[in-house]
């Protein structure tokens, strides 16, 4: 079965692609021409429904999206939805992680606590009255200067106690089985087997 993704991010189609059934082809949105939608949910559930259901209708295909982002407690939860563009509509990885250690600057690394989120949906086609919704969470810390060379986005900040390293210092196999995404694919794999 062939699923049109709803991003152009390579790297999350390559994450998603390898904890997939291999019966799914995962084609990015990107590749088939179909543009970005605006993301104007208050919520990841919101905007990631928003996103599949625009990748489904310009596409004919079944559709996944994600809808993810680090939510940090002294932030009161910033930048979540907005991760993506946390410091402006044309951010890129480094001025987002530059804008989140200045939000920070000086806060001491008992209150510097946060959490990926990931939420997951799937429409069998547009107009899918029942999408699943899968989701995952990954508890962590925000350090002070980035780690590691591996990952994406925020993955050089984000401290995971539990494992002694930052996302970005992981194996990528390690990343797909422990992450918020993972959580939310392997849930998601579980329901596409009850359908």
């Amino acid at each position: 079965m062939k699923v049109v993704l709803a991003s152009g991010n390579v790297h999350k189609c390559e994450e998603i692609a390898a904890v997939l059934p291999r019966d799914i082809e995962l084609v990015t949105q990107t590749s088939l021409g179909i543009g970005s939608v605006p993301e104007t949910g208050l919520t990841f559930v919101e905007n990631a429904i928003i996103k599949a259901r625009h990748a489904s209708s310009e596409s004919g295909l079944a559709a996944l999206a994600d809808d993810s982002g680090i939510e940090v407690d002294y932030l009161r939860g910033a930048p979540g939805i907005y991760s993506a563009r946390y410091s402006g509509d044309d951010a890129t990885d480094a001025a987002n992680n530059e804008k989140l250690l200045r939000e920070l600057e000086g806060v001491p690394a008992p209150q510097r606590t946060a959490r990926f989120q990931c939420v997951i949906v799937f429409l069998r086609h547009a107009l899918d009255p029942t999408p699943i919704i899968a989701s995952g969470t990954w508890a962590g810390t925000v350090l002070t200067a980035p780690r590691g060379e591996s990952g994406f986005g925020y993955d050089p900040l984000f401290y995971v106690p539990a494992l002694g390293q930052t996302v970005a210092e992981l194996a990528p196999e390690e990343k797909t089985h422990r992450s918020h995404r993972g959580q939310a694919l392997a849930r998601l794999c579980e329901a596409l087997g009850t359908r």
